[in-house]
């Protein structure tokens, strides 16, 4: 995992695509939003999110 982040990284940095960040940590956090909450009681409220 370590190996992706930095080749992304250095990708991002090459090729000038620093507008990449922001959307990526968009999809990760809904990501663990939605792994973490899965399996608990807030479970029902995510869904008034979307």
């Amino acid at each position: 995992m370590g190996e992706f982040l930095l080749e992304l990284w250095s990708f991002m940095r090459e090729r000038k695509k620093f507008w990449l960040t922001p959307i990526i940590f968009f999809i990760v956090l809904l990501g663990g939003l939605v792994v973490f909450t899965s399996g608990s009681a807030v479970a029902p409220f995510i869904y008034t999110l979307f």
